[in-house]
């Protein structure tokens, strides 16, 4: 194997965390979409409700592989593109999902833990939604951008790896 080869894994690390960001972009994507306009169309008790539960099954092993495993796997594929000339777009995507990771941490997380333990679904829907949908459209396009950048990134890695120009 040599140098300007890697390691076999390399190409697989980085295409599986563009699958997986890609998978969690295209969540985010879809609550700015369709499923938050197509609730804001709702009474309050049924907003809040559906919000609810969309909280409760979202907490599954699938969504958490795809949503941890985008940054573990980044954060993989950045160590292994050290000193190759496509480093840089993968760092760029690790970045960019790492904001939109902090993004759901530090904001949806804690206004969906609001929304479940508001008593009166009007005052739950005031608290939550605007903020809520704000917050979703920054990490939407901020896990967007990661994931273009990882593509990108992924391209330059064929090349490098064909022994082309980076």
């Amino acid at each position: 194997m040599t140098e300007k080869q890697g390691t076999s894994g390399t190409g697989w690390v980085l295409g599986a965390a563009t699958v997986a960001m890609g998978l969690i972009a295209g969540v985010f994507y879809v609550f700015a979409c369709a499923i938050m306009p197509a609730l804001a169309r709702s009474d309050d008790r049924v907003f809040v409700e559906v919000m609810r539960n969309i909280n409760d099954v979202i907490q599954n092993p699938v969504f958490f592989l795809s949503f941890m495993g985008a940054l573990a796997l980044a954060g993989v594929s950045a160590w292994q593109a050290r000193g190759r000339p496509y480093r840089g777009w993968v760092w760029a995507g690790l970045i960019a999902y790492a904001l939109a990771f902090l993004v759901t941490v530090a904001f949806n997380i804690p206004l969906n833990d609001g929304l479940a333990s508001t008593a009166d679904a009007g005052v739950a829907r005031e608290r939550f939604e605007g903020a809520w949908a704000g917050w979703n459209v920054v990490r939407a396009g901020l896990s967007t951008v990661g994931v273009g950048c990882l593509v990108r990134g992924l391209v330059l890695y064929g090349g490098f790896r064909r022994g082309g120009a980076s």
